[in-house]
C-alpha cells in the first residue's frame, strides 16, 4: 500500500523544522545574504578601524588557484569565483591575511556589474558585496558552493519585486514559482499539465484508437 500523503498541519510542521535548520546553518557563516531572481548581496561584518587597503575583495571569472599566505593565485577557468579577505599587519613584508570567505560561486555572474564597497555601520564596518547573476531566471542555493544549501522551492519573491519585472519575465518567473510548488506536492507542471490535456483531446477526437499505453514526457 503507497504511503499516504502528508497532511497540511504536518507539512506545515515540516517545513517549520526545515526552516529552522536553514537558520541555524546559516548563522554559522561569517557573512549573511539575501538575493532576488536576478542578483545577490552579501553582507560581511568587519573591525571599524579597518580601511579599504587593509582588504582584498576579488569578484572574478574562473576559479583561482589558491597562492599561498592566503592571498590570490593566478586565474583558470571555471564558472565564478568570490574572495573576501583582510590582512591584519601594516608591515608589507608580513601580509598575514584572515580569509572571511573564499570560494566558487554555485552559478555565473555578470563581473563588470558586480560590485563591493566598504561602508560604516552604528557597530563597525562591512563589506558589501554585490553579484550581478548572469541568468536571471533562477534562484542560488548558496553564495558558495562549500556552503550549506536552502531550499529554493521555497523562496516567495515579494510582489513588490515582481511587478519590477518586464510582463515576459514576470511571467516566466511565475510559472518557475507555480512549477516548484506542483512538484513539491507531486503534481504535474503547467508544461506537464498542458501535454495531458492535449492527449486528453485527442483522445476525444479519435476514440477509434487504442491510448492505455500512452505515456506524455
Amino acid at each position: 500500500m503507497a504511503p499516504s500523503s502528508p497532511t497540511p498541519s504536518e507539512r506545515e510542521k515540516s517545513d517549520a523544522d526545515l526552516k529552522a535548520k536553514e537558520a541555524a546553518e546559516q548563522a554559522t557563516l561569517p557573512y549573511t545574504w539575501k538575493q532576488t531572481i536576478g542578483d545577490v548581496d552579501i553582507t560581511v561584518p568587519v573591525a571599524g578601524n579597518l580601511k579599504g587597503r587593509d582588504l582584498d575583495v576579488l569578484i572574478a571569472k574562473g576559479k583561482l588557484k589558491r597562492g599561498g599566505g592566503g592571498g590570490h593565485g593566478e586565474s583558470g577557468l571555471a564558472e565564478s569565483y568570490m574572495s573576501v579577505v583582510v590582512y591584519h599587519t601594516k608591515n608589507a613584508d608580513d601580509r598575514r591575511a584572515l580569509v572571511i570567505s573564499q570560494g566558487d560561486l554555485p552559478k555565473t555572474i555578470h563581473v563588470d556589474e558586480s560590485t563591493w564597497t566598504l561602508e560604516t555601520t552604528s557597530s563597525g564596518k562591512e563589506v558589501a558585496v554585490h553579484l550581478d547573476k548572469a541568468n536571471k531566471m533562477e534562484w542560488w542555493p548558496h553564495v558558495i558552493t562549500s556552503a550549506p544549501k536552502i531550499d529554493t522551492s521555497k523562496i516567495q519573491p515579494e510582489n513588490s519585486k515582481l511587478s519590477d519585472l518586464d510582463g515576459e519575465t514576470r511571467g516566466m518567473v511565475e510559472k518557475m514559482m507555480f512549477d516548484q510548488r506542483q512538484k513539491e506536492m507531486g503534481r504535474p507542471t503547467s508544461d506537464e499539465s498542458k501535454k495531458n490535456e492535449m492527449l486528453r483531446k485527442f483522445q476525444e477526437q479519435h476514440p477509434e484508437m487504442d491510448f492505455s499505453n500512452a505515456k506524455m514526457g
